[in-house]
């Protein structure tokens, strides 16, 4: 499993559902967005019964694995959305998103989970020409939408964070570092306290209107709500709704002085870059260096990994990425590597959809970048339940209908394409040190539909 799950106190499973039950809510997945769900459901009615079912554990999936960026950045393209609920919608959408961070810490706050948050902003860099040219179209785009970029003078980045070759780089003040199974475990206790039912060990192999099918029994209720994020395609029927895609980490020892005197990086900044095969680091709290790329993106079938298990190609790769970025690490040893599966729509836009005629409801495709989205899905979701017209539900994801992917094997022939042409286009770019993008990223933008 992943860094965070080992820092987690040992404590026994919770029990696996034993026989069919009735509730009023169904929740399939107790990751964050199953969680959040859950939590704003029964604070607004109290006398809901709910029940959440999970396959293995607690936050087992993306929300105890991932890199620990509470960040507002939004997946997908933001005229996408625009199609439809225009442009006003997208942009208090980005303004949801950017409170959702302070939704988070404040209910950290008022549960006591302590989760190591620190909102210090979020900085990307570019290291190339080409990397730059992106981040300055990337700024000027996503500043038209509601985001809020500021440039970074290349010596006040080295004052900030010393990234080795930098040569631009912009900061987000609406992002926060933590320690993402902290958090997941902290809601799940939170919410038993309010009285909802934890079922782990109990794998959902179906659903239909009104009912959950497990291998440990079957579950009826009013509602049932898909959390599955990347395991979705384990349930039957659900195999082409959101491809599972692969991303790996690697964590190191503490640093040593020296190394944190050369690199600085004290100030709870999130870190970012450019690339194509892009990058996503922290320093967590007890100074160490989380960082985060894609290694096997794909397997065949939708199959997900075992257990977080990575290659030992992407713990090198990962480890020379670091190496790179930041020379005065290179003598730390790195303590753990682990990877997690995402979901990815086909159009790579996030989707929270609920149907009170038939009482099935889902929500994520976050692509990455979901452990604020959970949130923000978690209290509409809840709202759509609760048949609420609220600023939630009035967000232009709610309702999309996306294409499912291709079957196999185009779909995994797809996927492997883009991302050999991805890393194609990084090595061209650092080669050539052109500021054009290169030709393969183009292609594979192409294939890839983004």
């Amino acid at each position: 499993m992943s860094f965070w799950h080992t820092q987690l106190p040992s404590t026994p499973a919770r029990p696996a559902l034993d026989g069919d039950t009735a509730c009023d809510v169904a929740i399939i997945g107790a990751g964050l967005t199953g969680l959040w769900t859950a939590y704003y459901l029964k604070l607004a009615s109290p006398e809901l019964d709910i029940a959440l079912f999970e396959a293995r554990t607690v936050g087992y999936g993306a929300s105890g694995r991932n890199g620990g960026w509470l960040s507002a950045e939004l997946v997908g393209s933001r005229e996408k959305y625009a199609a439809a609920g225009g442009r006003g919608s997208v942009l208090a959408l980005t303004k949801a998103m950017q409170e959702a961070i302070d939704e988070v810490i404040r209910v950290a706050d008022h549960e006591g989970i302590e989760a190591d948050i620190r909102k210090g902003g979020n900085v990307l860099v570019a290291r190339n020409p080409a990397q730059l040219g992106r981040l300055e179209a990337r700024v000027r785009y996503l500043r038209e939408w509601g985001a809020d970029y500021e440039h970074i003078a290349p010596e006040e980045l080295g004052h900030r964070i010393a990234v080795e070759g930098a040569v631009g780089a912009v900061f987000n003040p609406h992002c926060a570092s933590l320690h993402p199974a902290k958090l997941v475990s902290g809601l799940a206790r939170a919410v038993e306290g309010l009285g909802v039912r934890i079922y782990e060990n109990t794998r959902c192999t179906a659903i239909d209107a009104r009912s959950v099918y497990t291998d440990r029994g079957t579950a009826s209720a009013r509602s049932v709500l898909r959390c599955l994020e990347g395991f979705t395609a384990s349930v039957k029927g659900a195999r082409r709704e959101w491809l599972p895609m692969n991303s790996s980490m690697i964590i190191t020892d503490p640093l040593p002085d020296f190394a944190s005197r050369r690199i600085g990086w004290t100030g709870g900044e999130t870190l970012g870059d450019t690339a194509h095969s892009y990058m996503y680091a922290q320093r967590t709290v007890d100074g160490r260096i989380a960082i985060g790329g894609r290694g096997v993106p794909y397997r065949f079938g939708s199959r997900t990994d075992h257990d977080g298990r990575t290659q030992q190609k992407t713990i090198a790769s990962l480890t020379r990425l670091l190496h790179s970025m930041f020379p005065a690490a290179a003598g730390v040893p790195v303590a753990h590597a682990w990877c997690g599966v995402l979901g990815v729509p086909r159009d790579w836009c996030a989707t929270v959809n609920y149907d009170p005629v038939t009482g099935l409801g889902a929500a994520g495709g976050y692509v990455g970048s979901g452990l604020t989205t959970t949130n923000l899905a978690g209290r509409t979701l809840a709202d759509l339940v609760l048949q609420r017209d609220t600023p939630e539900t009035r967000l232009p994801w709610v309702g999309r209908q996306v294409r499912r992917w291709e079957p196999e094997p185009l779909r995994w022939a797809g996927v492997q394409a883009i991302y050999a042409l991805y890393r194609a286009a990084d090595r061209s770019e650092h080669r050539s040190q052109s500021a054009e993008t290169s030709s393969w990223a183009r292609l594979a933008g192409r294939i890839s539909g983004r």
